[in-house]
């Protein structure tokens, strides 16, 4: 029988520790929140992504269609129903609740 050696106790890491010290980054659905509690119109998810990357939110790490990934994810949240952070005002237009 081969006998591995025992691993070692990973320290914790201190890359973690110091980004979460500087500045995090917003989530897409995190900047959407922002963009759309500063706006007094509701807007659809091309407007949010546009609106996002213009003020410097949140960027699209490379994918084709992020306005369709953030429409699914407003989607989603919607699903939540009264705990939901969007309400949809009218066909692919939303805003925050409150």
């Amino acid at each position: 029988a081969v006998l591995k050696k025992p691993r070692k106790a990973k320290a914790a890491s201190t890359e973690t520790a110091d980004a979460d010290a500087g500045e995090k980054r917003l989530s897409c659905v995190a900047a959407a929140l922002k963009v759309l509690s500063e706006s007094s119109e509701p807007m659809n998810a091309q407007e949010l992504i546009t609106a996002m990357e213009a003020k410097g939110y949140w960027t699209s790490p490379g994918g084709k269609t992020p306005h369709a990934t953030l429409y699914s994810a407003i989607l989603r949240d919607l699903a939540k129903g009264d705990d939901s952070k969007f309400v949809k005002t009218e066909r692919g237009r939303f805003t925050v609740r409150g």
